[in-house]
């Protein structure tokens, strides 16, 4: 997967991640200045089935964590999932309070 290519769209707010022309993914987010809750993890379908979503997910947790600035709400139920099998990387998500 050295080919793709990872961009953060911040006027878009979301990551995409392309490989040549082709937009294969795109991951949405809404950025309160303390905490980037990701909304949405969307695989073009055409691509579907190529680990494309946890590629995105993966780099924008890493730029992220490389900032120190922010921390995370996986409210899209794939980033949630992808946090659940990489639980070395839950310290940047944001801490659940009670309701």
């Amino acid at each position: 997967m050295t080919d793709l290519t990872f961009t953060h769209e911040r006027e878009q707010s979301r990551y995409a991640l392309r490989r040549g022309d082709d937009l294969l993914g795109v991951l949405d987010y809404a950025d309160d200045g303390q905490t980037v809750a990701m909304t949405r993890a969307f695989t073009t379908p055409s691509f579907r089935g190529n680990g494309y979503a946890a590629v995105l997910v993966e780099r924008a947790v890493a730029e992220l964590e490389a900032a120190g600035d922010r921390r995370i709400r996986p409210v899209c139920w794939y980033v949630a999932e992808w946090f659940d099998a990489h639980p070395e990387r839950a310290g940047i998500l944001q801490e659940r309070t009670a309701s």
